[in-house]
């Protein structure tokens, strides 16, 4: 049982752990490829086609050498979590076109007070005193150390509303879809990423064209603008698969929480590799952001633990009731007795 124990949770870590490199590693890869310094490659939805479509192709080799099995999921319940998928792609890059840096670094802080709400309204979830204060600390943290000048407009304001109710039900889907069909993370993400993949490469150059006004058509590839893609569609697959393990393994309100350690590491690495401008409210907030998260962690282990005293004093009380019966001699006693209430004289 312990030894259970321990390995769920290496495996746990392993999982963030997995999430958050490749999820830094991508940002530092696609900096290098769209900056205007580096490769000008800015077709940002058509990029995040190929990432799925190599997904895709990698899920497709391992159903096929028997790595993965197959289960059955509904092709409605695919095509719906597609379509939510990809509104939450072409809304974050219509948001971050059309609104400034600080408010698509508001819309985004705002998932997690968002993805709360749709738990409650959609699996009436509840949460603690403790977790409620650990995201409110969070929220504030990553807001102090990314937020800078806000500005909005109300076509920028409605495509990151889009953006954040699409990405929030994407995330709470994920782990719907995989409690109810009893299907592992990769399975479901090798199901929807060919759905993905089609849509974003048959419409991305379009929607890249009205966020650019660039022709993908026109862009001169290089060796290395090719190296580039290819790695960043690696990462992809990593970022992808651990993004599923993590919300299947978790919920949706953690991996939001916790993924903004993300953010603070982009953060850290920009100002040691990119030599990025740190200021002592970039600090102040990254270490506030930390202490929500520990504090979220540390809350979040307390529910479980209640959680599992309350069922082992269930658990022991039901024990109690049946020795007392038996020292009652009910169980002597026809079925029909015990169920109807009779008593014998």
């Amino acid at each position: 049982m312990e030894g259970d124990k321990k390995s769920s949770s290496v495996s746990d870590v392993g999982a963030w752990a997995m999430n958050i490199i490749s999820s830094v590693g991508i940002i530092m890869a696609n900096k290098q490829l769209m900056s205007a310094n580096g490769y000008a490659f800015t077709f940002a939805t058509t990029l995040t086609g190929f990432h799925f479509a190599v997904t895709a192709l990698v899920g497709l080799v391992s159903n096929a050498t028997g790595y993965s099995s197959s289960k059955h999921v509904p092709l409605w319940e695919l095509f719906w979590f597609s379509i939510v998928a990809n509104m939450s792609i072409t809304g974050m890059n219509l948001s971050l076109m059309l609104n400034s840096v600080g408010f698509y670094q508001i819309s985004k802080l705002s998932m997690i007070p968002v993805v709360c709400v749709m738990e409650w309204i959609l699996h009436n979830k509840h949460y603690s005193r403790e977790v409620k204060i650990a995201v409110v600390v969070v929220v504030i943290g990553v807001g102090v150390c990314t937020v800078t000048d806000v500005k909005v407009n109300l076509k920028g304001f409605l495509c990151a509303c889009i953006a954040v109710l699409s990405t929030s039900l994407q995330q709470i889907t994920i782990g719907s879809l995989q409690k109810k069909y009893s299907i592992g993370s990769f399975e479901l993400l090798s199901k929807t990423a060919p759905i993905q993949a089609l849509s974003l490469l048959v419409l991305g150059p379009f929607i890249d064209y009205y966020l650019s006004d660039k022709s993908l058509l026109n862009y001169k590839m290089s060796s290395g603008a090719i190296l580039f893609i290819l790695l960043s569609c690696a990462l992809a697959v990593f970022c992808n698969v651990s993004q599923y393990l993590c919300i299947g393994r978790f919920s949706a309100v953690s991996f939001q929480v916790l993924g903004h350690m993300k953010t603070v590491c982009v953060l850290t690495l920009g100002w040691l590799i990119f030599d990025s401008e740190l200021t002592l409210k970039n600090i102040s907030g990254m270490i506030l952001a930390v202490v929500g998260m520990v504090i979220y962690s540390w809350a979040v282990e307390v529910e479980k633990q209640s959680s599992m005293k309350a069922y082992i004093n269930v658990k022991n009380s039901l024990t109690e009731e049946e020795i007392r019966l038996l020292k009652g001699g009910v169980e002597s006693n026809p079925v029909k007795d015990i169920e109807l209430g009779e008593t014998k004289g």
